[in-house]
């Protein structure tokens, strides 16, 4: 049986008859037509997106089957949520807030990939893959989330697999990200007023130390190595290489070139 495979990158469900998909298929003597809505309807949600698309046609009996390639679940979870990045510390810092109705959405795109053997196992995989990224769903955290969907708070959601929602719930959560942005912005204004009040404190000692009692006071790794840099180089700005900073800001003292060039 000698088959043949077309490769394409189309808008989902918007793949025509035109390039790069008419003119591949064409010398295959297949229902062009027929392709084209079986793709369209299998890249439906994908609307927005470029889609990978492999068409396998049998020369023989001009019989074809469509697969369609999917973005990283978490690629789809972000474009949902309307992020660039996840959430750099996702226990603390919360960046969105998804609906039931777009966690079914990325579980029904990713549907081939996942391991779940039903709509709701999927959905409770996709909703893990918020907790990773600092997501929230309906508000909750991912672990509350899942024990929810295990409860059936959204059967009806999940039976229908629902998957839109209104523009007053989509204005909705773009308030909510805001919101949640200006949040972490408050803590980050807040572990920074800290971290340097402790910094300033220490003066002098050692980075390691320094570093302990800001790990201790809770200050998120991140602002820790923004601001600790800067501190040890201050620390260290009047010291000669080899020599302890108290030495080398002794009034008087010589630069070594100079003393070299006495001694001559």
């Amino acid at each position: 049986m000698a088959s043949q495979t077309v490769e394409a990158l189309v808008e989902g469900g918007k793949a025509s008859a035109a390039p790069p998909l008419g003119p591949a298929l064409g010398p295959l003597g297949v229902n062009i037509g027929q392709i084209v809505a079986e793709i369209n309807k299998k890249t439906a949600l994908f609307a927005g997106m470029q889609v990978p698309v492999k068409v396998s046609v049998d020369t023989s009996t001009k019989e074809f089957t469509v697969n369609i390639g999917t973005p990283p679940a978490s690629a789809l979870v972000k474009k949902e949520a309307g992020i660039e990045k996840g959430s750099s510390n996702p226990l603390m810092d919360k960046v969105a807030d998804l609906r039931i109705e777009q966690i079914i959405k990325v579980a029904k795109m990713k549907e081939g990939q996942l391991l779940g053997k039903n709509l709701t196992s999927r959905i409770k995989e996709i909703v893990g893959t918020c907790n990773s990224m600092g997501i929230l769903v309906e508000g909750k955290p991912a672990a509350e989330a899942i024990k929810m969907i295990g409860q059936g708070a959204f059967a009806e959601e999940i039976r229908t697999e629902k998957t839109e929602l209104t523009a007053e719930e989509l204005k909705e959560l773009e308030a909510e990200r805001k919101k949640l942005a200006e949040e972490i912005e408050r803590r980050r204004g807040e572990f920074l007023a800290k971290a340097k009040l402790i910094i300033d404190s220490m003066a002098g000692k050692a980075r390691g130390e320094i570093k302990a009692k800001l790990v201790e006071a809770g200050i998120p790794n991140k602002i820790i190595e923004e601001l600790l840099p800067v501190a040890a180089a201050a620390g260290a700005a009047g010291a000669e290489a080899g020599k302890p900073a108290a030495e080398a800001g002794k009034p008087g003292a010589q630069p070594a070139a100079a003393k070299k060039e006495e001694k001559k």
